[in-house]
Parts: structure tokens; C-alpha cells; sequence
């Protein structure tokens, strides 16, 4: 009598990912685990491994530093300009805003407002963003600088 096996087909690995669930589907495929087997080494249920996968929901912040371990890279853009290397920071680092915010001594209102491209007005504030980052202090300061010279730009055309 002749016996016939089955077995699940494998998934295709070989796509190119664009969201972050997306990183995480390949690099798992490409190990050969499950989401049960990536939750347990994420800590989290294998239906939240599911649901970051298929975009239905994002990845919290204080899982992101686990995330960009197990995928051994940074999927995320390269960090153009303050805001966004503001964010990048906070995301590598997994903090919250309110994380964040209390770390450098200000309110986590200011720093969102930071975080969405709002002049940082104080020097002291700018010293402590550029340490955070580890950028050159009068680099920040140059931004803002900037920032502050196109918005009264702005402003002064629309009088006109």
C-alpha cells in the first residue's frame, strides 16, 4: 500500500519588503521560523507577529529595539533632517514620547512639537537635542536657525 505525505507548501521569501511587517515576514521566512517561534523571541503572542506582517497593526516602540536585532538591520529611511532624526533616536532606542521628552527635561508636548518640525527656540534645548543625537550642537543650531529665517520668510510674503 503506497503512503503519501503531505506537507504545508513553504512560503516565497523572496520579495522586496516595504513596510516594517513586511521586514519582519521575510527575515522569518528566510530562517525558517514561525510566528509563534519569532513571538517567543520577541516576547510578544504570535498573533501580534500575524498582525504586524499583514499591516494590521504597527509594532509599539519599546519592541522596535528587539525587532531591529532579530532583522539585523534598520529598515527605517535614513534620517533627513532634525525631526526625523529626532524620531529615529527614539524609535532605535524604543521610547516613548513621554520617554523621551523626560529624559531631555522638557514636556513630552514639546518634544512632539519638535518631533513635527517646530522651531526647539532655546539654546539650552538645541545643546541637549544634540547631545541626545550626537550631533555638533552648532548643527542644530544652524537648523533652527534656518527654520526660523523660512517661516518669518513666509510669513513676510503673505503680508505682501
Amino acid at each position: 500500500m503506497p503512503i503519501t505525505l503531505k506537507a504545508l507548501k513553504p512560503k516565497e521569501a523572496d520579495f522586496e519588503p516595504q513596510t516594517l511587517g513586511e521586514h519582519i515576514r521575510k527575515r522569518r521566512l528566510e530562517l525558517w521560523l514561525t510566528q509563534r517561534q519569532l513571538g517567543d523571541r520577541l516576547g510578544v503572542s504570535s498573533n501580534t507577529v500575524l498582525n504586524w506582517e499583514r499591516g494590521h497593526t504597527d509594532a509599539p516602540f519599546q519592541c522596535i529595539p528587539a525587532i531591529l536585532g532579530f532583522l539585523g538591520y534598520d529598515p527605517f529611511p535614513v534620517a533627513s533632517g532634525l525631526p526625523e532624526h529626532m524620531l529615529s533616536k527614539r524609535r532605535v532606542m524604543g521610547w516613548s514620547i513621554a520617554k523621551a521628552a523626560r529624559h531631555l527635561g522638557v514636556d513630552e508636548g514639546t518634544w512632539a512639537a519638535w518631533e513635527r518640525g517646530e522651531t526647539i527656540l532655546f539654546r539650552e534645548h538645541r545643546a541637549r537635542i544634540a547631545r541626545f543625537l550626537g550631533l555638533h550642537a552648532e548643527a542644530v543650531h544652524g537648523e533652527m536657525a534656518a527654520r526660523w529665517n523660512r517661516s518669518h520668510q513666509e510669513a513676510s510674503n503673505k503680508k505682501s
